[in-house]
């Protein structure tokens, strides 16, 4: 990714939305499918998530890493952990306020 930890984090928050809103509207289309490939779809889909934010959090850290710049490596790392703490509160903040109000 980018060495911009809100970037980062944002891209992160942005993947994690798309994964739950495709998840809480999917199951209202297709109705209720009882297979085997559920649990694999849902299994797959949890290793691709871990590696994709994986990759966002901890790629441009590790290069840091790698190329002797121990402190910037640890310091991108936590900003982005910090941005995406930040983004993700004030997304469910976001969300809480507007369920109370409907």
């Amino acid at each position: 990714m980018t060495k911009n930890p809100i970037i980062n984090a944002l891209a992160g928050l942005l993947y994690i939305v798309f994964v739950v809103s495709l998840l809480y509207y999917a199951p209202k289309s297709v109705d209720k499918i009882k297979s085997i490939f559920i649990p694999i779809a849902m299994l797959s889909l949890f290793v691709f998530s871990a590696a994709s934010m994986g990759y966002l959090f901890l790629y441009q850290p590790l290069q840091l890493f790698l190329e002797g710049e121990k402190k910037k490596s640890v310091d991108l790392f936590l900003k982005t952990l910090t941005a995406f703490a930040i983004s993700a509160v004030i997304l469910v903040l976001i969300g809480l306020y507007l369920t109370a109000r409907l």
